[in-house]
């Protein structure tokens, strides 16, 4: 063998570093070279391509420990997905733990390095559960740590690269601004929302035109919010049916709210009604704060038609009719919307005056 490659390269095995041309190594006249006969030493290592096989060895441990099976990720999906159906219509304190242990998981697995189609998916999970955590913190009124955790929820979905998930968590942060300021918050995150989508109709799209509508008209921009409302209606009656049992789809009956919302801020009292109903017939007994929030829409429009008594007799009879768990902060900051928006001396009315005491009463007593 030692021949026939001194032959193929016309070198002796003394260059080949095959050993000495001297006696008792292998010839063509002597036959095979043996094992006994093989050379002592041999050419130093060369220590790059020493490393580059060291290296290849860690990084293959490292993706054998971090990697986290499919099956592993399918049953945390579908954990997440459970949770975030019985967001739809569970008191957000009980909510708020159960989110922060599967949370808590989730950042188990994404602590240790995964291949990165595991990371996005987990860095997906990641952004769900932050959303739905920053919005039980704003129903329970901790609105600095709801906006915290909106801020951690927009990191997560920008690290999962999907773009319509990041669109969708903006959106979704919207709502903080829009009920508590400033509603220039509002309206740029909606319209982040909505640009990062415009190229492809999605219940997403439409959640962030008719949000940006919404808190738009709210502001005063009539013209742009009118603009707004076309552009959503056009993209929602394009899309099929989702569940209504999911915190993360956007169902007709809350495309209907935000309508709504956008119907009585622009005082189109009689469209705002009829969405009202319309949206307050799709659902059913138990269904968290929605159906609340659309009678204090309701209520509302009263102020704007100026019946100042009814408006204040609905709000407090809509915000009693509310279960305690549910009866969270938010429903205070939209009952008060009510008095706010009565004119003048209006405020001062029996009916305010008994609404607005309603609403300082500690939880117990009311």
């Amino acid at each position: 063998m030692v021949a026939l490659l001194c032959e193929y390269y016309e070198a002796t095995s003394h260059e080949l570093g095959l050993g000495d041309d001297g006696p008792g190594q292998a010839d063509p006249a002597r036959g095979p070279l043996s094992i006994s006969s093989l050379p002592e030493a041999y050419p130093a290592v060369d220590p790059l391509a020493d490393r580059v096989d060291s290296v290849r060895r860690s990084v293959d441990r490292t993706l054998a420990a971090g990697s986290v099976s499919p099956g592993q990720l399918d049953l945390l999906e579908e954990r997440l997905l459970l949770s975030r159906q019985e967001y739809v219509s569970k008191p957000p304190a009980p909510m708020l733990k159960q989110l922060l242990i599967d949370l808590q998981e989730v950042e188990g697995l994404a602590k240790d390095r995964q291949p990165a189609s595991v990371q996005v998916r987990l860095a997906e999970m990641t952004a769900v559960l932050a959303t739905l955590i920053a919005d039980a913190l704003m129903k329970l009124g901790d609105l600095h740590r709801s906006r915290s955790w909106y801020s951690t929820a927009r990191h997560a979905s920008d690290e999962s690269g999907n773009l319509e998930l990041r669109a969708r968590v903006r959106a979704q942060a919207a709502m903080l601004p829009y009920y508590y300021g400033p509603l220039e918050s509002a309206i740029t995150l909606a319209r982040e929302a909505r640009i990062m989508t415009r190229n492809k109709p999605s219940p997403t799209a439409a959640f962030a035109a008719v949000a940006e509508a919404r808190a738009l008209a709210q502001q005063g921009d009539k013209a742009v919010a009118e603009t707004r409302i076309r552009d959503a209606r056009v993209i929602f009656d394009q899309l099929p049916a989702v569940s209504d049992e999911d915190a993360f789809a956007f169902p007709v009956r809350r495309f209907l709210l935000y309508l709504s919302g956008a119907f009585t801020a622009l005082g189109r009292s009689s469209q705002a009604r009829r969405v009202q109903e319309d949206a307050l017939a799709l659902y059913p007994a138990g269904t968290g704060i929605d159906p609340a929030l659309l009678h204090l829409e309701a209520a509302l429009c009263l102020v704007h038609d100026h019946s100042a008594t009814e408006a204040c007799q609905l709000a407090a009879a809509t915000y009693l009719r509310v279960p305690e768990a549910h009866r969270t902060p938010i429903l205070g900051a939209r009952a008060r919307r009510v008095i706010e928006g009565l004119p003048g001396t209006n405020q001062a009315a029996p009916a305010a005056k008994d609404l607005r005491e309603l609403l300082e009463l500690p939880s117990a007593s009311r």
